[in-house]
């Protein structure tokens, strides 16, 4: 872990080293300073010499400017080690994520990611500038004070000593019982980030079905959890302060106590007593420090835990050597494929797959909810790896193919359209960025969305909000059809894209199709038995297994479920689920 996270400090290595570098340097400006008040009060103010008073006085100011600017030489260097190592690592992570397959995404919630992305990674920021800094700062000032201490008076000394093996024992106990409670903390941010992220982004159901108390109630209960757990850890954190005290001032005390015989008795001078007060400040002041760096680096360690998983998680899919780089065409064949999402232990999705789909060929493909239709796509593009069998493109198994490559050739249109923030053009040139405006207005005007853009003040600037919350469902299943369509590929997959369209509108995106792109291999899931009926064939899955593979003429005779589908969708406006079809 610490050699992942290390890793990440790359240019920032000069200024991490510089930060404890000027840290020390402070420390032993610091720790002059007492020395120069023992000479002033016992060679100046005692003896009347103001001479002396001038010159140590002059030296203490002197050191104070310089401990002033190592102190603000190491806060910046410290900042700007510490937000350049958060910056690297969240890039690292990010990066990482965008390499994951949709397994290893399976693996992880949306709402954890971004807890990850965000509060684990703060926490791991602060923890890397008290390291840098404070880590070197507090034990040097430590160290350094006790032996200035101990040269002064030995046995006065012991007193610190003491308190100091009193002082490690007691915080020990109390970082001890907080760490495991912090750990647990992390946890529930992820369910607080999960319950906010999935009523912000379904307020319109909340709004229409007015379930704002529900949800305000469901939240109230993932805060309370989160404040009962951060109270428990800081309530243990918070005897720190009080123990640390009571430390502080019994040393005082002792050494006040001690300290006025010694200066009776003529073997301390009320300058080294003066000096000795100065540096148990000192000690206890580090031993606080020490105590707070602990801490946050108990806070700390669950949150770097949670973020090197994300970092060293290998992508379940990756390109091979020397990996196959052209696609000479799109035929698509199923080889007695099975497929699970869990690998061990789980009853396969979808089992012994035989399909063999000519370059050029329209598919259309029905099932009821639950038979795989989106997870047999998925495999074409190799979003997922087949269990058994093989699936090939091109004549070439898919796990030949660079994946960038394979994904290139293969533009899938998802169940779930997603657009992003930004003008419609940015919106389209992500199926090709260098796209011209002519290119994205002719494919467009394949997926029948030019009508609608051309009514926009802004046309093609317009502007998309974030999820396309400004379009309707049907504009937006145009812009992401048109969207795949500017990467000229070799195989089109329309997972139940159309089905925000009307009727009309379906069949002159069909239209297009067969006209503008009659090399290019098409699959149209879809739930409308008019959405397919046109394709060259047709394939019925049912509970993963395939029903039918023919032509709508074929299936409407041979096929029991497809003309069951059939007629209650032309006499009974139903749809696939409600007669006929599978579960």
């Amino acid at each position: 872990m610490l050699k992942t996270l290390l890793a990440q400090v790359k240019q920032y290595k000069t200024v991490s080293l510089l930060t404890p570098l000027f840290a020390i340097m402070e420390v032993l400006v610091d720790t002059l300073i007492p020395l120069a008040i023992d000479a002033l009060i016992d060679k100046g103010i005692d003896v009347r010499n103001i001479r002396a008073v001038y010159l140590y006085g002059g030296i203490m100011i002197l050191l104070a400017i310089l401990g002033l600017i190592f102190g603000i030489l190491a806060g910046r260097y410290a900042a700007l080690a510490s937000s350049g190592f958060a910056c690297n690592v969240r890039d690292a992570t990010f990066s990482n994520i965008q390499t994951f397959s949709f397994s290893n995404i399976d693996k992880f919630s949306t709402a954890s990611l971004v807890t990850r992305l965000t509060t684990d990674v703060t926490n791991l920021q602060n923890a890397y500038q008290m390291i840098i800094r404070m880590c070197i700062r507090a034990p040097f000032m430590l160290i350094c004070s006790l032996i200035m201490a101990c040269l002064i008076s030995p046995s006065l000394s012991m007193v610190f000593v003491i308190a100091i093996v009193i002082l490690i024992v007691l915080l020990g106990l109390i970082i001890f019982n907080a760490m495991g409670r912090f750990n647990k903390v992390f946890l529930r941010y992820d369910d607080l980030n999960n319950s906010i992220q999935e009523n912000v982004s379904s307020i319109r159901v909340v709004k229409a079905f007015v379930r704002e108390d529900h949800e305000n109630i469901k939240f109230k209960k993932a805060t309370d959890n989160l404040y009962r757990m951060f109270v428990s850890a800081e309530k243990i954190v918070a005897c720190n302060q009080p123990v640390m005290m009571l430390a502080v001032y019994s040393c005082m005390i002792s050494l006040s106590w001690l300290g006025a015989k010694t200066i009776v008795s003529g073997t301390l001078t009320t300058g080294a007593l003066t000096a000795l007060f100065s540096y148990v400040a000192s000690i206890m002041m580090s031993l606080m420090m020490l105590s707070m760096v602990f801490v946050m680096i108990t806070m700390s360690v669950a949150s770097a835990r949670r973020i090197v998983e994300v970092i060293q998680e290998k992508s379940s899919l990756a390109s091979p050597d020397h990996a196959e780089k052209n696609m000479t065409e799109g035929s698509i064949d199923f080889n007695h494929v099975s497929f699970s999402y869990q690998q061990e232990n789980s009853n396969p999705v979808l089992q012994d797959i035989n399909l063999h789909i000519h370059a050029g060929e329209t598919i259309g493909i029905i099932g009821g909810t639950g038979s795989a239709k989106s997870s047999l796509i998925n495999l074409i593009s190799r979003l997922y790896d087949v269990t058994e069998g093989s699936v090939l493109v091109g004549g070439k198994d898919v796990r030949s193919y660079d994946l960038e490559t394979l994904r290139d050739e293969v533009s899938v249109v998802l169940q779930k359209n997603v657009l992003f923030s930004g003008t419609i053009l940015d919106n389209l040139r992500w199926g090709n960025e260098h796209a011209t405006e002519e290119e994205c207005i002719q494919a467009c005007k394949l997926a029948c969305a030019d009508d609608f853009i051309c009514q926009f003040p802004d046309r093609y600037q317009t502007y998309i909000e974030q999820g396309g919350s400004n379009v309707s469902g049907g504009q937006k299943q145009r812009l992401c059809i048109a969207r795949a369509l500017l990467k000229n590929p070799k195989i089109l997959i329309l997972d139940d894209s159309t089905s925000a369209v009307d009727t009309a509108t379906d069949t002159r995106i069909r239209e297009a199709f067969r006209s503008a792109i009659p090399d290019t291999t098409k699959l149209i899931i879809a739930q409308r038995i008019s959405s397919v009926q046109d394709a060259d064939r047709i394939l019925v899955l049912d509970d993963g297994h395939v029903n039918g593979f023919d032509t709508h003429t074929n299936l409407l005779e041979t096929n029991e479920i497809y003309r069951e589908v059939y007629e209650s969708q032309t006499q009974g406006g139903g749809d696939f689920d409600q007669k006929g079809g599978v579960a």
